[in-house]
C-alpha cells in the first residue's frame, strides 16, 4: 500500500512511505495501532494549511509530525483536529498532538468534551475492555486538552480549512458521541466507524469487503441504520475510514453494511440464552463473516483471515450483548 521514503515529496498522485495519498490533498496516515494498515489518521491539505481528522492513539504522534513534514508543512500548518469519536484509536493521541500545534483546535461531539477535558474515566472505560497491561501499550499517555482548545461541534455545523468547508453530522449507533466530516471540495465523508471497517487485504479485484464494528458500549442497531443512511444521502463518490483508508463503490458498501447490521443483531438475539452468550455470539459472527469473504471471492487462507478478524469478532460480539443487556 505505501512505498518510497517517509522524507520523499508528498505527490498527489503518488505516496510515501507510511501514507496513502489520494486525490484533493487527502492522505491516509498508518499509525500502526496493532498492526499495519489497521489503523488512519486522515490529514487534509488546502492552501497550505492542514487538518487531521482522528489521531489513532498517542502513540502515533510521532508518525503524523513526520507525515506532516514531509507534505512540506510545519506544525503551525494545522488550523484543525476534527474528531469522529473519542475512543482511543481514534483520539487518543488529540492531547499529545495538540500540544505540538500551535495555532490547531479540536472539534469534537459535545459529549465528548468532557472527557477530552479530563480522560479518567475513557481511560477507565477502555481500560476494562483491554485490560491494564495491554491498554499502557497500546495507548500509551493521555493527554488532557484545555477547554480554550476544544470546539464542542453542532449538528450540521460547517468548520473552513482555508476556505475549503467540512461539515459536522452526528451519527450515533457506534457510539452516541459520534460525528462524521464531509468534505465540500471532494465530497467525501470521513465517517470514523460509522461506515464499518474495511481492511485492504480483503480487496478482491479492486472491490473492498465492508463489516460493521459493534464494540462496547454503546452500539445500536436502529441508530446505525439510520446513520448509515444519513451518509448515504450525501451521495459521497468515496468514504474514508479510519480502518481502512478510502473506498468507494458507496452505495453497494452501504446496502452491504445495512444488511450486515440486521444480521449481526439477530446473530446476538438467537444466542442470548446460550451458556456463554459472548463466546457463542463470537463463533458465529466468525462463521458468518468467514462465509461473506467467501462471496466476496477472497481467497485469504483461514489461519489469516482468523488472526486478522479475531480481535474484532471479540469487541463485537461484546458490544452486542453490551446491547442485549440494555433491553433492545
Amino acid at each position: 500500500m505505501t512505498v518510497g521514503d517517509i522524507d520523499a515529496p508528498a505527490d498527489p498522485a503518488g505516496e510515501i512511505a507510511g501514507v496513502s495519498a489520494y486525490p484533493d490533498g487527502i492522505f491516509a496516515i498508518d499509525t500502526h495501532y496493532v498492526r499495519p494498515a489497521l489503523d488512519a489518521s486522515h490529514l487534509v491539505i488546502e492552501a497550505g494549511r492542514a487538518a487531521f481528522i482522528d489521531t489513532g492513539a498517542a502513540p502515533a504522534v510521532p508518525l503524523l509530525r513526520a507525515a506532516l513534514a514531509a507534505c512540506g508543512l510545519g506544525p503551525e500548518a494545522v488550523d484543525w483536529i476534527y474528531l469522529t469519536h473519542i475512543h482511543l484509536d481514534h483520539a487518543g493521541g488529540a492531547g499529545a498532538l495538540l500540544a505540538q500545534l500551535p495555532n490547531a483546535r479540536v472539534v469534537v461531539h459535545p459529549r465528548g468534551v468532557a472527557h477530552l477535558v479530563d480522560p479518567t474515566r475513557l481511560i477507565a472505560a477502555t481500560q476494562s475492555v483491554y485490560g491494564v497491561e495491554r491498554y499502557a501499550r497500546l495507548y500509551g499517555e493521555i493527554q488532557a486538552i484545555p477547554p480554550e482548545r476544544l470546539v464542542a461541534a453542532a449538528d450540521g455545523e460547517r468548520f473552513a480549512l482555508a476556505g475549503r468547508g467540512f461539515r459536522c453530522l452526528y451519527t450515533p449507533g457506534h457510539a452516541l458521541h459520534h460525528q462524521v466530516f464531509q468534505d465540500e471540495r471532494s465530497g467525501g465523508v470521513f465517517t470514523g466507524d460509522t461506515f464499518g471497517i474495511s481492511y485492504r487485504e480483503f480487496d478482491v479485484a479492486g472491490r473492498a469487503f465492508i463489516m460493521p464494528t459493534t464494540t462496547p458500549t454503546q452500539f445500536d442497531p436502529e441508530q446505525l441504520q439510520a446513520s448509515i443512511d444519513r451518509v448515504l444521502a450525501l451521495q459521497p463518490p468515496a468514504v474514508y475510514l479510519t480502518h481502512y483508508g478510502r473506498v468507494t463503490e458507496v452505495p453497494r458498501l452501504g446496502q452491504e453494511l445495512k444488511s450486515a447490521v440486521d444480521t449481526y443483531a439477530a446473530i446476538a438475539r438467537r444466542h442470548a440464552g446460550a451458556a456463554n452468550p459472548a463466546e457463542a455470539i463470537q463463533r458465529a459472527l466468525t462463521a458468518w463473516t468467514f462465509a461473506a469473504l467467501d462471496q466476496h471471492g477472497d481467497c485469504t487462507p483461514t489461519a489469516t483471515r482468523q488472526r486478522l478478524l479475531e480481535p474484532d469478532m471479540r469487541l463485537n460480539a461484546d458490544g452486542l450483548l453490551s446491547w442485549l443487556r440494555r433491553g433492545p
